[in-house]
């Protein structure tokens, strides 16, 4: 792996819009980088929920464990990090913490009540599958999982790879 490493960026945040810049990734920040790939890329974060697919409670837990898992990446790799490269404008832990905060924390503030209200007046006869499917606002979680969120996901995974210097296997878009 190379020294430097410089990458384009150019995300597109909910609340906060466009970060654009230029990341100069170190070594570390290349590991890091990495690091939040594979966490990425091995999780529902940046795969289609199919129907018939998956439970919407095991799709936001998944998404849960990338807080620990972003919070440990930053802790292993410490401060240096966090801080923009000779003429950078970014670095691997504003990115990740800006989407942890602004992805993730508000979907999952929002999704994961309702749903676990919804989970508690579950008979515990019905398959938990059938149950989730019942419930009202099944669909529309769904298409913020697959749309929303996977969409920013996807974006950042592939800065990721670019930044570790990896192929991407994260899947475009369908438009």
């Amino acid at each position: 792996m190379a020294e430097l490493n410089t990458v384009a960026v150019d995300l597109a945040l909910p609340e906060v819009g466009n970060i654009s810049g230029t990341w100069i990734a170190d070594i570390r920040e290349q590991q890091a980088a990495w690091e939040m790939y594979v966490e990425l890329v091995t999780r529902i974060a940046v795969v289609e929920l199919r129907p018939d697919e998956g439970l919407l409670r095991e799709a936001l837990s998944s998404l849960y464990t990338l807080f620990a898992e972003t919070r440990r990446i930053l802790h292993e790799f410490g401060p240096d990090v966090a801080q923009p490269k000779g003429e950078s404008d970014v670095s691997f832990g504003y990115l990740s913490v800006m989407v942890l905060n602004t992805v993730l924390r508000p979907v999952l503030a929002k999704w994961h009540p309702l749903l676990t209200d919804y989970e508690s007046m579950r008979d515990g006869q019905t398959p938990p599958m059938e149950y989730e499917k019942s419930w009202d606002r099944y669909e529309e979680l769904r298409r913020v999982l697959n749309e929303d969120v996977r969409s920013y996901l996807a974006d950042f995974a592939k800065l990721l790879a670019d930044a570790a210097r990896v192929q991407s296997v994260v899947m475009d878009r369908q438009a």
